[in-house]
């Protein structure tokens, strides 16, 4: 029997106010940037150089504040990102908050 989504909020429940706080800081940014380069992803490969405990704070956030959904698959945790419920709630601030996130990241 699959494990259900965890601690996730309805699409109904997903308040702006709560996603812009999620992504105002800048490593819950980080994850969200390489979800959406990548796709889902083991909690454990998201490359932030933060504490494992600090991770699973800043991924509780995000996924409390309905913008990522996590699913357990043994001991796993795999993060992907709502992108639909987002964009079907919030059309196009995804889009315009990480393409000025992208921006700010430095040139390599």
């Amino acid at each position: 029997m699959p494990v259900p989504n965890i601690d996730e909020p309805e699409l109904a429940d997903i308040q702006l106010g709560a996603v812009l706080h999620a992504l105002s800081d800048p490593t819950r940014l980080a994850v969200v940037l390489q979800i959406e380069s990548d796709g889902e992803r083991c909690c454990g490969a998201l490359a932030v150089e933060v504490a494992k405990s600090t991770l699973s704070q800043h991924l509780r956030v995000l996924r409390e504040a309905g913008i990522t959904r996590t699913r357990a698959c043994g001991n796993q945790r795999w993060v992907s990102l709502r992108r639909d419920d987002l964009d079907k709630l919030f059309p196009g601030l995804l889009d315009v908050i990480l393409r000025a996130a992208d921006r700010r990241a430095p040139v390599s």
